[in-house]
Order: structure tokens, then sequence, then C-alpha cells
């Protein structure tokens, strides 16, 4: 009777948890998009409608560019996963959607290792949470590569005055981090086990070439999609920028706003404000570059994130550990 009980004390506390992530997601876009201090989706939703911006061609348009993001990041887990074991494109699909909505209200999506990892069964989630490590890491390479070739660029068109003084206690603050960090992982009573670096180490090397060139090359094509999508939102605006020039400050924001730390639901603010400032150089006005910010959010993340509610509130953690 007892065992009872707590099974079911047990089952209603995770369907609890399901809802509570659901609900929380639902009502953190709802805040954003009603309650935004930078945009007010009434005047965003008239401007949409008067302009006729998003005509039936162009949000099939916009979808299909949203879809094609999302199929090469599926691809990517998928191809990553299958270092450990093979799953479907439909188990790969439920894992990255459920785990976007899971880790919408979470710093910088951490709760996506948390809530891929639970798919699987205890033996694989140390695993999986470095997979989803070199997935992202390898993501966030092309960005800083593209972004600091762009951000290069646009320092020789956009000449920026900087504060030297604030630039140098900013390095002298990352090298105190970087080198504190540095001797934590050098002392072995602070050295956890599973992350050592040797550990570490023996784990990328494990990892097959194929399987990391994949990675790179999907990351590498997702990277053009979303970029070129934010260049034809610009351009759906009537932004009058050639493709380079648009590239130029686009590349530079994803750097930018890639490295600010931020709870992912404030994503769009903090992409928000360093699209503003950079585009600014252009001559393209704020509301313009908060539309098509918006815009990027709602399609990139609000519409794969209620797809991901269902497969949340579909999970079942003792079926998925049995056949994970």
């Amino acid at each position: 009777m007892h065992n009872g009980l707590s099974y079911k004390t047990k089952q209603f506390f995770f369907v609890l948890i399901k809802l509570s992530i659901v609900v929380g997601a639902f009502y953190f876009i709802y805040n954003k998009l009603v309650n935004n201090n930078k945009l007010d989706f009434y005047e965003f939703a008239t401007y949409l409608n008067s302009n006729n911006v998003l005509t039936a061609k162009n949000v099939i348009f916009l979808m299909f560019l949203s879809f094609l993001n999302w199929y090469l990041e599926i691809l990517k887990w998928q191809s990553l996963v299958s270092f450990i074991k093979k799953i479907s494109f439909f188990e790969a699909l439920k894992q990255s959607l459920g785990s976007l909505t899971a880790s919408l209200f979470t710093p910088n999506r951490i709760g996506e290792y948390g809530a891929k990892a639970i798919y699987f069964a205890k033996q694989y989630r140390k695993k999986i949470l470095l997979l989803n490590l070199t997935g992202n890491t390898i993501q966030m390479v092309i960005t800083v590569t593209f972004g600091g070739i762009g951000f290069y660029l646009f320092s020789l068109r956009y000449p920026i005055e900087i504060d030297s003084y604030r630039v140098l206690r900013f390095a002298i603050l990352l090298l105190v981090i970087f080198s504190l960090s540095i001797f934590g992982i050098q002392q072995k009573k602070y050295k956890p086990n599973f992350f050592s670096i040797s550990k570490l180490k023996h784990f990328f090397r494990k990892l097959p070439f194929r399987i990391s060139a994949n990675t790179f090359l999907l990351s590498l094509f997702r990277y053009f999609v979303f970029s070129y999508q934010f260049y034809f939102l610009l351009s759906l605006f009537g932004v009058e920028l050639s493709y380079f020039e648009a590239m130029i400050i686009i590349t530079s924001m994803y750097l930018l706003s890639s490295i600010i730390p931020s709870v992912f639901i404030f994503d769009v603010v903090i992409k928000g404000s360093v699209a503003v400032y950079l585009f600014s150089f252009a001559g393209i006005d704020e509301f313009t570059v908060l539309c098509a910010i918006t815009l990027m959010w709602i399609f990139n993340f609000v519409f794969p994130s209620i797809f991901g509610s269902y497969f949340v509130l579909n999970f079942n953690f003792n079926k998925q550990n049995k056949s994970a």
C-alpha cells in the first residue's frame, strides 16, 4: 500500500513538473511578446498588418527557413547521438524540441543539457552531456569565426570609439577568472571526477572524425540559414543594404549576443539591444530592427517550443529509461 502511494505520489509530482515547464514557457513567451518594454506588441502587429509584411508567400518562405534551421539541428543531434546508439529522426526531433521548451527560461539554455540527458538511461547520460557540449561548442566556433571576420570588417567600415580603460579592466578580469579556473582544475580536491581534463581528452579522441565533420557541416549550413533568414526579414521591412553589407552587421550581432550571458527567454532582448546598436551605424531605425528580431524569435523559438511542449507533456520517464 505504501509503495503504491509512493509511486502515485512520484507520478503526480512528475506530471506537475511537466505542466509547470509548459505553463512557464507559455507564460514567459506571452509576457515577452505582450509586455515588451522595447517593442509594443500591438504597434508591432498593426505595422505588420498594415504594411503586408507577412503575406502568405513570405510566411511560407520564413516557415521553410525555420523548418530547415531545425531540420539541420535535429540531424546534427541524431548524428552526435549515433556515437552511443542509433536513434530515429523522430526521436531526435522529440529530444531537440522537448529540450528547447524545457530550457526556455534557464540561463544560456543550460537546461537543455539535463533535458536531453533525461531521455537516456543513466549509463549514457554523462556522454550525452558531452555530446551536447560538442554540438554547442562547434556551433559557437562557427559563430565566433564568422563574427570575428564580420566585426573586423564592421570596425573598418564603421569606426567605433573604444574606451581603452574599460577594455583593459575587462581583459584583466577575464585573465583573473581564467587563472583561477586553471588553478582550481589543477587542485585534485576541487577536481570533479567526471570532468577531469584527461577524461575529456579521452572522450573527444574517441569521437569519430565522421561525426565531428558532419556536426561541423550541419552547424555551418544552419548558420547560413538563420543569418540569411534575418537578412530576408530586413529586406521585407524595406532595409536597403546589400547582402554583404547586411551580413557584416548580422555576423557581428550574433558574435556579441552569443557571448553575453542571459536567461534564454530574454535572448530576444539581448539580441535586440545589440542589433539596434550595430544597425544604427548603417542608419537603420530601431523599430525596424526590433521587428525583425522579434519575428526571428517567433519563427525559430516560439513555434518550435509550442511543438516541443507536446513532447514534454507526453514524456514518460519510466518508459523512456527502459527503451533508451
